[in-house]
């Protein structure tokens, strides 16, 4: 097969391209804050981890059919992926949070230990990163978008 007609693959990478693309927007009307960098973090409304794998998996089911074997596993390791995205990855994500408020008490506790005239610049450590993992609707709206993506992909294919 011709890796340029490859629906599955396009399909699947489409999906991450717009989800990490569509977080930035979201996130301004949510927020009103204006981060281009979400664009290329994890974490975040909608998850590309599940766009990317429901677009593949439905990309799969329209070409190869429900009952494929193909389908099967790949709908297995698409739940698999989805579930981690929404369970250990968001977990160690709460986890990094609660580290970078103990690293900055304990910084503050430090600082304001020394003496004015004796303090100098202290070493500045590197935060943990907080945003790893998916709230549950997240993953469900990052799987919504790549079956629709997949969807509305397939007769470009």
């Amino acid at each position: 097969m011709n890796i340029l007609a490859n629906f599955p693959l396009w399909a699947a990478l489409i999906a991450i391209v717009f989800a990490q693309g569509v977080k930035v927007p979201i996130q301004f009307i949510a927020t009103r804050e204006f981060k281009p960098g979400l664009a290329f973090s994890t974490g975040g409304m909608p998850s590309s981890h599940s766009a990317a794998v429901a677009a593949l998996t439905t990309a799969i089911g329209i070409q190869h059919g429900l009952s494929s074997g193909l389908f099967a596993v790949s709908c297995v390791f698409s739940i698999i992926i989805m579930f981690d995205a929404s369970g250990v990855r968001r977990h160690a994500g709460e986890q990094a949070i609660l580290l970078n408020e103990l690293v900055k008490d304990f910084q503050y506790f430090v600082e304001e230990a020394k003496v004015w005239t004796e303090k100098g610049e202290y070493e500045k450590r590197e935060e943990l990163k907080e945003l790893l993992g998916h709230q549950p609707i997240e993953v469900f709206f990052g799987g919504l978008t790549g079956i629709i993506l997949a969807i509305i992909l397939y007769p470009l294919f």
